[in-house]
């Protein structure tokens, strides 16, 4: 599982990589060509949607760095089970929340499937849309992984006890 999550990880930060490239880029095209009184439509869209994958990609890898949800004053305070047993939480916590994350995703990616891009009528607007469910998938598989090394870690100490 662990092998699994840490190349999840590693395609999520370089399509988070990628989608912020494609962002940068053509927010210096636009800047350039407004400068020298060019005006190209499509920028502006291109710019949204890669920012918006990007993200969302990076919101998934913070969950499995664990740098997005804590209880950060908490942690600090509490010690062996008590904090495994916050950790747990923490965990059920986001499972629950990105469970619903990604059903309400799934809805809106088919409510908004067919929907076009204002400059692109050809790009649907779905696959902007599926980012959200894609998110929620990779933050539950990381948050199900966390959640196993720390029930596995609980068991550990009580055996050491």
């Amino acid at each position: 599982m662990k092998r699994f999550v840490q190349t999840l990880e590693k395609i999520q930060m370089t399509l988070g990589i990628v989608f912020l490239t494609v962002f940068f880029a053509v927010i210096l095209l636009q800047i350039v060509t407004r400068h020298l009184g060019i005006s190209i439509l499509w920028t502006e869209e291109v710019a949204n949607y890669s920012f918006i994958w990007a993200m969302f990609m990076g919101a998934a890898v913070m969950v499995n760095r664990r740098e997005h949800f804590n209880f950060d004053f908490f942690q600090r305070k509490l010690k062996g089970k008590n904090r495994v047993f916050l950790n747990i939480f923490n965990d059920l916590v986001l499972i629950a929340f990105n469970v619903c994350i990604f059903f309400l995703g799934i809805i809106v990616v088919r409510e908004f499937w067919n929907y076009t891009w204002a400059t692109f009528p050809e790009m649907q607007m779905g696959y902007i849309w599926l980012a959200i469910p894609v998110m929620a998938g990779t933050m539950l598989i990381y948050s199900f992984s966390h959640l196993l090394n720390h029930i596995q870690s609980l068991k550990e100490k009580e055996v050491r006890a």
